[in-house]
Formats: structure tokens, sequence, C-alpha cells
């Protein structure tokens, strides 16, 4: 589904499965694949927007929870794109990628990059900041498009919830300060890892402010 003329959003499929987001410029970059058993379909609505696997270049994460990695590595081969991790994620994989899959009582996958993610990701037209939000996990991140409003958060906001601080490495404490820190960017488009995209700058800061005083108190 194209959300404007270089966003592509592909809505989650079931359960252990996320939203994925496609940018495109001079390079495409794919942000959070979601589950392999799912890949085939996701490339199927991709080509029918016009992108084509191949043109993929990098594929990055939000963060290393099963359900939004565990297609990377076939979407590489199918691709020939590069993966990219950012550096908290190579420093938290084995709380984010092992024990995470552990405690879902599933064999982690393994996920190898092929470069560090830098702290910008710049695809041409549009330029993505990469802030360090942790809490949902310590490895999390959101991509933020500072000339445009776009903030892909992962599974730091939704709407009306946040992301579960249950997993192993969450944090209460860190999940409210990420989303605090966040909440204070200029933002006109919402796109969270899972459940449907926010739009309006109004509707996104009453969404944080229904956050802060239904979800913070039982975090």
């Amino acid at each position: 589904m194209k959300l404007d003329d270089k966003v592509y959003f592909y809505p989650e499929r079931g359960m252990l499965d996320c939203n994925t987001y496609v940018i495109t410029g001079e390079i495409t970059v794919v942000i959070d694949p979601g589950l392999e058993q799912f890949l085939p379909e996701l490339i199927q609505d991709m080509r029918r927007d016009g992108l084509d696997p191949q043109d993929i270049a990098f594929i990055v994460n939000t963060h290393l929870h099963l359900d939004h990695y565990w297609a990377d590595e076939a979407l590489k081969r199918q691709s020939r794109a590069k993966i990219l991790l950012h550096p908290l994620q190579r420093q938290f994989y084995q709380t984010t990628v092992v024990e995470t899959s552990r405690f879902f009582g599933l064999a982690p996958v393994e996920v190898q990059e092929d470069e560090l993610l830098p702290d910008r990701l710049d695809v041409g037209d549009l330029e993505f900041e990469v802030l360090p939000t942790p809490g949902h996990s310590p490895d999390s991140l959101c991509f933020y498009c500072r000339s445009e409003g776009i903030l892909i958060c992962g599974d730091l906001v939704f709407s009306h919830s946040t992301g579960r601080v249950d997993l192993p490495g969450g944090s209460a404490g860190e999940l409210k300060q990420s989303i605090e820190s966040i909440a204070q960017l200029d933002i006109d488009l919402l796109l969270p890892g899972h459940m449907s995209p926010i739009k309006g700058r109004e509707n996104i800061q009453h969404n944080f402010e229904f956050v802060r005083q239904q979800v913070f108190p039982w975090l």
C-alpha cells in the first residue's frame, strides 16, 4: 500500500508478524520484513505496487524480535540486499534474538549483518535519523525523517497502546522515557510495528497523551 511517493506500508498478517515499511528513492530500503512464512505474500504485494525485490539495497530492523527480523536472511537471498544492524542490535543480540526466542519456546533464527547501520539512513530524497529508543527492547530504534515528519517507530508506541516490557531486556522506565523523548518531535505520520498508522500531528499528539494517561500507569 502506497502511503506517499516514497513510503509503502504492508500490514502484519497474523500472530508474531509485524508491519513492514519500504522506503524508495535513489535506493530502496525495507524496514522489518517480518516472519519468513509470510515473505511470499509480502513480495507479491510489493510487486503489485511496482516494487522489484532486486532493487532492494538494504534490510534494516527497528529491533531484533522474531516477529520483525525472521525474514531478513530469506529476503536477502531473494533480493541480494545487504542487512544492516545497528551497534545496539549487535550489543544486545543475545538478549533480543536468543533469549526472546527461547521465551516463546522457539529456537532462535540467526541473522548476520553485512554492514553496520549508521546514525543516518540516506535514501536520496529522504534522510532518516536513526534514534535509539530502548524500553520494549534494549536495541529498539526509531527512524525519523525530519523534513517530512515521518516516524517509523517499531514497537515503541501504537494507537492507544505501547510495546510490552515483559520480554528479556524490557524496561517500563526506559520505554516511558523513550516515548516522552519521541513525543517532542514534529511528527505528521507515525508508522508503528503493529496496528494502523496514525496520520496528522494533532491525532498523533492526542495519542501520546492517551498513552500517558491510560497506559503508563499499567506499565
